[in-house]
């Protein structure tokens, strides 16, 4: 008789081998599902997204286009939902038309210090010796620097485009992705499965790419969810400044930077831009916050009732 046949009970029925166990994904996303507020942040999030793809179509006017017989009126006026600003423009308009250059940024730089971190990270940690000790001392050259500031000066110096912004934004940003995944990799090397596949002459590129980088897959998804928010906030910070974007575009943060200027007419003005900052931004911890729970082997789901009693 073979191994594999099905076991016999009993009553001397052959019983149906056991289901297959869920894997991390399954697992993470039934945990990540019961946490209201990742659920929450997401529904929002996606709702912010959703608005912003469909502002060309859901916008009542030209966000850039103004009437300087229409300025700041308030909120509630006619064809006016939110008002208009100090050159007649439609506010509501220009915070749709915002958002979708704000959440551009933050996606894409987050997508940007991923790719960068990652490779530094699984290169640092998976070869060490003097490779690690040079880019980690790079790291640390790279974190002693007040990154705000230098991208100031970059965007002064050069120009202050929206491009540019989205390069030096993504290329002082992946040090703390570095650090995660080389810490990850020097935990996974020693593993036997990685003695196995080298046995079987399998690559190091191949080993790191197609082995250790899918068991990083998690704690690396995590931090890019919640390098959006400070991407996000960044932008707002260089726009407010003037050193983000320019005129015609628009985004939160320079509409913020607009705004300062006419806080005794209509603080308002003010008030919108900032609130959709929060929003998103808060919204995108809740679902990093989720993640990093529902990833976790480790940590046991908590129950809706007991999270919002805490």
């Amino acid at each position: 008789m073979s191994d594999t046949a099905a076991p016999v009970t009993g009553t001397g029925r052959a019983t149906a081998p056991s289901k297959r166990p869920p894997g991390l994904w399954a697992t993470g996303w039934k945990k990540f599902s019961r946490n209201p507020f990742a659920m929450t942040g997401l529904v929002v999030l996606a709702f912010f997204i959703v608005i912003s793809l469909l502002a060309p179509w859901i916008a009542p006017h030209d966000p850039a286009r103004g009437d300087m017989m229409l300025p700041n009126l308030p909120a509630g006026s006619e064809g006016y939902w939110l008002g208009t600003d100090e050159l007649g423009r439609d506010i509501l308009s220009r915070l749709l038309y915002s958002g979708r250059i704000s959440l551009l940024v933050g996606f894409s730089v987050a997508i940007g210090t991923v790719i960068i971190g990652t490779f530094i990270g699984a290169v640092s940690g998976y070869f060490g010796g003097w490779i690690d000790t040079i880019f980690m001392r790079f790291v640390d050259v790279m974190n002693a620097i007040p990154l705000l500031f230098l991208n100031i000066l970059v965007l002064a110096i050069f120009k202050a485009e929206f491009y540019y912004m989205i390069l030096i934004l993504a290329l002082t940003g992946w040090m703390g992705v570095a650090r995660l995944v080389r810490g990850t990799f020097l935990q996974l090397r020693e593993m036997q499965y990685v003695e196995a596949a080298r046995a079987i002459g399998v690559s190091n590129w191949g080993i790191i790419i197609r082995h250790l980088l899918r068991n990083a897959t998690a704690p690396i998804i995590v931090n890019a969810t919640l390098m959006v928010g400070g991407a996000i906030l960044s932008e707002s910070a260089l726009s407010y400044l003037g050193l983000g974007v320019q005129m015609p575009d628009t985004s939160w943060g320079l509409m913020l930077s607009n705004a300062q200027e006419f806080m005794l007419v209509d603080p308002l003005q003010a008030v919108y831009p900032g609130m959709c900052i929060l929003i998103v931004v808060l919204s995108v911890n809740f679902i990093g916050d989720g993640l990093r729970d529902a990833l976790d082997p480790r940590k046991k789901t908590v129950k809706p009732r007991r999270r919002l009693g805490k």
